[in-house]
């Protein structure tokens, strides 16, 4: 139970490293923001593992973890926000 509350604090803290690199303005909650850090570490750690940086059981680091959360950031604000304002 305790990796489960660790896993949730580490993404939302990666969430956050990734949400202040990209700019913009996000509308996402905390429970989205740790979403995106979570999938953000598990992108980390696949690319991570394709590149040769991590075994297969090897914990990702905080570099890809966040490179991983960006790459998710922009696909959520790419497929996930609306940008079909109309101006007049």
């Amino acid at each position: 139970m305790l990796i489960v509350i660790w896993t949730i604090i580490i993404g939302f803290v990666v969430g956050l490293v990734a949400r202040a690199i990209v700019p913009g303005k996000d509308k996402a909650g905390v429970l989205v923001t740790s979403g995106l850090g979570i999938s953000g570490a598990l992108l980390g750690s696949i690319l991570g593992q394709a590149l040769g940086m991590y075994g297969p059981r090897e914990p990702v680091g905080l570099l890809m973890s966040v490179l991983g959360a960006v790459i998710t950031l922009l696909a959520y604000r790419r497929y996930f926000t609306s940008t079909h304002a109309t101006t007049r």
